[in-house]
């Protein structure tokens, strides 16, 4: 990877980790429409790490005090539901808890699964169905919200725990490229009858632990996988052992941290942008860009114009 590779895909990162249209797909799409190599699982997780300081400067103030009122809770009982500032204490501790165990089921699914989400699933068929497919839902859900707009929608201070484990499922499947780790966080939300600011929220908040720990995971496989590669001894023989010429191939450390940056500040912008948004406007754009890049994909794929697998 080059510099200017980094930096196109550390947009593309930064603009789409937070919107529901799949940074995971877009990253493959953009490289493979481009003629790149796929960046791959790994790269995607570590330029991840961008996005995640992007939300936890933007949610500086709503991490500390959930971070505070989690660690209260350690040290003393949570108190029960009566007048006074303890009574948001305990609704900031549980939120706290919850973003924790929302978290717990993507955390698994990925440890479970890390060989077929670095390999199979990387396929463009698969990823063209998940976008048309989950934007269908989210076009559902968005209808049902738009419905209950009347009445309006649940806040995020009615988050129950089995509320926030099935969300926590829903950002698990965000694994397959083309899912979108917000837009099935969010759909999930809307479904569960939160208003759209509440699931949103909600899903930035989710969005931080889980970018946090595949970020570093993320780079902990890249220094791992220092891949060997054959060269050509000198009477023209491929080599297949050190003593023949082999050489070990680092990642393209400098443009990899390059499209984290530029994907943190990308994706600020980003976030800024979206919460106002969904504050005054639906998810009908989002599911129709969904629906016609997957059948574009699927086009391409199908014409031969894209290979479905990376090489």
């Amino acid at each position: 990877m080059n510099w200017t590779e980094g930096a196109v895909l550390g947009v593309v990162q930064g603009l789409t980790e937070f919107l529901p249209v799949s940074s995971s797909a877009h990253l493959r799409v953009v490289a493979a429409l481009a003629g790149w190599d796929d960046p791959g699982a790994a790269f995607t997780a570590v330029t991840q790490l961008g996005t995640a300081a992007a939300v936890m400067v933007y949610l500086r103030a709503d991490i500390a005090r959930l971070g505070r009122a989690w660690l209260r809770s350690l040290a003393a009982p949570v108190p029960g539901r009566h007048a006074g500032p303890a009574v948001g204490q305990a609704a900031d501790a549980r939120l706290a808890w919850l973003v924790m165990f929302g978290t717990v089921p993507i955390g698994a699914v990925g440890y479970v699964f890390e060989d077929v989400i670095k390999g199979r699933f990387r396929d463009l068929r698969l990823t063209a169905g998940a976008l048309a497919g989950v934007g269908a839902l989210l076009g559902a859900a968005d209808t049902l919200t738009a419905r209950r707009a009347a009445r309006g929608g649940r806040p995020l201070t009615d988050l129950s725990v089995r509320d926030g484990l099935l969300i926590g499922l829903a950002q698990a499947a965000a694994l397959v490229p083309g899912v979108s780790r917000s837009g099935a966080t969010i759909g999930g939300g809307l479904l569960l009858r939160y208003s759209r600011e509440a699931a949103a929220r909600y899903s930035f908040l989710l969005a931080v632990p889980a970018v946090l720990v595949s970020g570093t995971f993320g780079l902990h496989r890249l220094y791992r996988e220092v891949r060997p590669h054959a060269a050509t001894s000198a009477t023209g023989e491929i080599g297949e052992t050190a003593q023949a010429g082999e050489r070990a191939v680092a990642p393209a450390w400098g443009p990899l941290a390059g499209a984290s940056v530029v994907a943190f500040v990308v994706g600020y912008a980003a976030i800024a942008w979206f919460l106002r948004y969904v504050s005054a406007h639906g998810f009908a754009p989002f599911v129709v860009y969904r629906i016609g890049l997957g059948l574009l994909l699927l086009a391409l794929v199908l014409g031969g114009r894209v290979p479905a697998i990376p090489a």
